[in-house]
């Protein structure tokens, strides 16, 4: 009796785990199954390791690549083109994983529960991406053979214009890089790389400064071109040369490192971090399934290290899209839309298919922070760096000239945005080793904006 009891018993439980298995098979099956046909092992949809399914288009339906049943992946034939979009379109091999043919292979091939991934012409989906090919091409022109990367955003509805790294290369003959290599060329930095800032990160400093300390307007500094914390050589922050009595406006447009260490421990670290964190530089972003890497920003009550992160050294180092989401906030008054990239998609029917991009806003300082925030990045161009540098543009900005190794260059940054109803963009640039923010990167970012505008 007790025998049949346990085989009951095990019955009972065996019939359970079935059941329950069946539950978990059919829901994966159900909101996993888009990712499990896109397995390169499936030979229906794949021929010699490559998709054989798929076109990826930009903004303007201009062809970037598609993919051919005989398992030919087919680029645009402008090579200045291609190399320009690599890290938007990935190459040949796939080599880059935040390339559209590698990152967005389930929505190129087209899966749902009914059809599986049937198309009548076998030709698979058409993606249209935010991108805009000539305002990249202008950007990959502008940086030329340079480290670096550019991105633009619209701030209002979370388009991504241009997202282009260097170093590239023609997708379809790509370079075999050994274990040695440093070039970073598979690597799409606007997306994927933290890098030390400068001064661009005192925007964030300057909210923290506009949050928490009374009376900012009446607030100054006199800067002698040194700011001592102890008796070592190394106890101290420096400035390229004595600036003067600076009030905050004034520190900001003359980039006046001692000005932003002394500002830095006004503030104290609990409330610089409480800023660094609602900045949202340090969270990840997810831009159509492609995530971004945080920044990490290092604050110490020590007030040598804590003046050096104000000023975006010590150990501050930001991921260009993070720092483009919160300048794009700072234009938005306080509020930016999420970005995204992904424009649309439709069957080869040419049938518009439903596809929800992020509709999701994002509050990262007050309104009247970014108000007075914004004026001071208006200031800066008007007064430090010219108007005349930026044509037709009413541009609002911040220059970074990052320390980052003894003996080599510095890296050159530029960020802000443009106030144009028509074209609400915006911006950042860098280029690694390229020196001045305010000699090197205003200049491409300019080259890039006179495209974009045009558009």
């Amino acid at each position: 009796m007790r025998k049949l009891e346990k085989r009951a018993l095990f019955c009972l439980l065996f019939s359970l785990i079935l059941v329950v298995g069946s539950f978990v098979y059919v829901y994966k099956f159900a909101s996993e199954g888009s990712q499990w046909i896109a397995y390169p092992a499936n030979e229906h949809l794949y021929t010699k390791g490559r998709l054989a399914t798929g076109t990826i288009e930009d903004r303007n339906g201009t062809v970037l690549v598609s993919n051919d049943k005989d398992g030919n992946i087919v680029y645009n034939s402008d090579l200045n083109l291609r190399t320009a979009m690599l890290h938007v379109t990935g190459d040949i091999h796939a080599n880059i994983s935040t390339g559209a043919n590698r990152a967005f292979k389930d929505k190129l091939i087209g899966y749902n529960l009914i059809t599986g991934t049937f198309s009548a012409s076998g030709e698979g989906r058409k993606l249209s991406l935010t991108v805009d090919s000539d305002v990249s091409k202008a950007a990959k022109e502008a940086l030329g053979n340079r480290t670096g990367t550019v991105a633009v955003f619209n701030y209002k509805t979370g388009e991504i214009l241009c997202m282009v790294s260097s170093p590239n290369y023609d997708p379809a003959k790509p370079p075999v890089l050994d274990k040695n290599d440093t070039s970073g060329a598979y690597i799409n930095r606007a997306t994927s790389a933290a890098i030390v800032p400068g001064s661009i990160f005192k925007l964030v400093t300057s909210s923290a400064a506009i949050d928490n300390l009374p009376n900012l307007d009446n607030w100054t500094y006199t800067c002698t071109g040194v700011h001592t914390y102890g008796n070592s050589e190394k106890d101290r922050v420096t400035c390229l040369k004595p600036h003067g009595k600076q009030t905050f406006k004034e520190a900001l447009a003359n980039s006046c490192n001692c000005a932003y260490g002394e500002l830095s421990n006004d503030i104290g670290e609990d409330k610089l971090k409480e800023t660094i964190k609602q900045s949202g530089l340090t969270d990840s972003y997810d831009i159509d399934g492609i995530k971004t890497t945080p920044s990490s920003i290092e604050t110490s009550s020590q007030p040598l290290n804590l003046a050096w992160t104000g000023i975006g050294q010590n150990k501050d180092l930001v991921n260009p899209i993070s720092m483009l989401v919160y300048v794009g906030a700072i234009a938005g008054e306080g509020e930016v839309h999420m970005p995204y990239i992904i424009k649309d998609i439709s069957s080869s029917s040419k049938i518009s298919l439903p596809y929800k991009h992020t509709d999701d806003t994002k509050k990262l300082l007050e309104s009247s922070t970014a108000k007075k925030i914004q004026d001071m990045m208006r200031n800066n161009v008007q007064k430090s760096y010219g108007d005349n540098r930026f044509p037709n543009l009413e541009v609002y900005g911040k220059t970074g000239t990052a320390e980052h190794k003894k003996g080599d260059a510095s890296h050159a940054w530029f960020t802000g945005f443009i106030k144009d109803e028509n074209h609400p963009y915006a911006f950042i640039v860098l280029v690694e080793k390229g020196g001045y923010g305010v000699d090197v990167a205003t200049t491409v970012a300019n080259k890039v904006l006179q495209v974009a505008i045009k558009k």
